[in-house]
């Protein structure tokens, strides 16, 4: 098959979920002996389309200026360069089924010039954007967590609360109504794809539940890309050996939705011996890593962001995953790759997660920001001799991407059919 893939932004100028996974799943694809192509977008001045040539495929990268915020936004209506530019990469590649994986600063132009030239697509729902132009459900205006529209009012409200916008009450309606086109726009994409794939039940039941077509939404976890060979295991608190400090680690995004904070906070009082590792980018946020500088304790070590290789090393060091957020997760890759090295995850007992990690038996579900409970779940860790080697004997395989892309095949065969 010629299958090519369409992403918001992608490697290496952009390091996340959806990037890494679209990188891991068309290695697989080409290994199968697939043809790949993926198109992406650049935040760059002026207008540019450009091919290179990679392990995966062809990578297209097409860009209409620097990408901020409210641009990324209206690109949803229109981008006439990137229709232009996708429309050159569908004439000289050929695809005979196109995986979307995110539409975030892409016009709807791009699908409905799949449907016009009768190229099938699948969508991938990693995150709740299709729905919410915040993309996690969160509110900009009180920090909570958000069911989705109500009558598109909410979405304006937070909208001008993320632009600070001072003649909000006069903008309200008329930036409901956009907000009600975009959703309006978005939703005929989905209608228009032949599957729709959730990575988790959560988000399946969620898209269930707002509007998407339930008939073309499927279940399908996503795989992991592991190194060949795992680095030694090195985690050997708990196990009699030489005693050393039981480690718990975070690897993500440091920004205020992940709950970094309520982690360290509670974290500051563990008793016993013990030390909290901090792993990610600390240029995205500096603000809110200077707080968590300023409430860390000499105990908590801040790792900075890490290459690929070095976060499996840094999992064969340690003893507990954990995953704080204070927001819906959609799949969270951290979970897989803990799992992987046979490393429990504590983690928030909040949407995907607890499809996830199953509480006492391979991790612990705590609430989101309860400084408390997260306190007595690390200390029962320090405390309980048997409690983490029972989590570890209880961890599962994690599927591979390779099998995982023997799925999409599937999918991709059932879409052109």
């Amino acid at each position: 098959m010629r299958i090519l893939h369409l992403v918001h932004q992608y490697l290496p100028e952009h390091v996340g979920g959806t990037e890494l996974y679209t990188h891991w799943l068309t290695r697989a694809l080409r290994e199968r002996g697939h043809a790949i192509a993926v198109f992406a977008r650049r935040s760059a001045e002026g207008t540019g389309l450009e091919k290179r040539e990679a392990k995966e495929g062809e990578v297209w990268f097409a860009w209409s200026g620097v990408v901020r915020p409210t641009r990324r936004f209206l690109a949803t209506f229109r981008e006439p360069w990137l229709a232009h530019a996708f429309a050159r990469v569908l004439d000289e590649f050929q695809p005979e089924v196109v995986h979307i994986q995110h539409l975030m600063g892409h016009p709807v132009e791009l699908a409905h010039m799949l449907h016009r030239r009768g190229l099938p697509y699948v969508i991938t729902l990693w995150d709740f954007w299709w729905v919410c132009a915040n993309a996690n459900l969160r509110t900009n205006y009180d920090q909570t967590i958000c069911d989705g529209p109500r009558a598109y009012f909410n979405c304006a409200r937070c909208a001008l609360a993320r632009a600070n916008w001072p003649g909000f009450w006069l903008a309200l309606p008329p930036l409901a109504g956009l907000m009600a086109q975009r959703n309006r726009l978005l939703r005929g994409v989905l209608a228009g794809a032949n599957a729709l794939i959730a990575p988790t039940r959560f988000v399946h039941r969620w898209y269930a539940d707002h509007r998407a077509p339930s008939e073309r939404l499927m279940t399908i976890p996503a795989g992991l890309e592991r190194p060949r060979q795992l680095p030694p295991d090195d985690s050997r608190a708990g196990r009699g050996d030489a005693p050393r400090p039981l480690r718990f680690v975070y690897i993500g995004g440091l920004a205020w939705q992940k709950g970094v904070h309520t982690l360290i906070e509670a974290f500051g009082g563990v008793r016993g011996n013990a030390e909290l590792w901090i792993v990610g980018d600390e240029s995205f946020d500096p603000a809110y890593v200077a707080r968590l500088r300023a409430i860390a304790g000499p105990t908590v070590r801040f790792l900075g962001r890490l290459p690929r290789e070095a976060v499996w090393e840094t999992l064969a060091q340690v003893d507990a995953v954990t995953v704080p957020t204070l927001l819906y997760e959609t799949f969270s890759f951290i979970v897989s790759e803990a799992f992987a090295v046979g490393v429990p995850v504590i983690a928030s007992r909040l949407g995907p997660l607890v499809d996830r990690v199953r509480h006492e038996v391979d991790g612990l579900l705590v609430p989101p920001g309860d400084v408390s409970a997260w306190r007595r779940a690390m200390q029962r860790l320090v405390d309980e001799s048997a409690l983490l080697p029972t989590l570890r004997g209880n961890i599962q395989p994690v599927e591979t991407m390779d099998s995982h892309a023997v799925a999409m095949e599937e999918v991709y065969q059932n879409a052109i059919q």
